[in-house]
């Protein structure tokens, strides 16, 4: 892989890196905690949509995103040329 190559790999990698970040604050620190009270209405699960978020729902999307990145990486590996073989 040439220096040029390289760069742009990376800033891929960081650029799908901090778009994970950003949904899994929103998803854990947003619903959870902030926006809580507008999302007490709802129910789900006997709970109140807020708290599920807060204690199952960040977890759970936190898991999606590291199967997604896993599955983006393996991709982007392979556009970029440096998958294993």
């Amino acid at each position: 892989m040439n220096n040029g190559n390289g760069e742009a790999y990376w800033k891929a990698n960081v650029r799908l890196m901090i778009t994970l970040l950003i949904i899994w604050a929103l998803v854990s620190f947003g619903f959870g905690i902030v926006l809580r009270p507008l999302l007490a209405g709802i129910s789900i699960g006997g709970t109140d949509l807020g708290f599920w978020f807060a204690q199952q729902g960040s977890i759970l999307v936190f898991l999606v995103l590291i199967f997604f990145y896993a599955f983006r990486m393996n991709k982007m590996d392979r556009e970029y040329g440096v998958d294993e073989q």
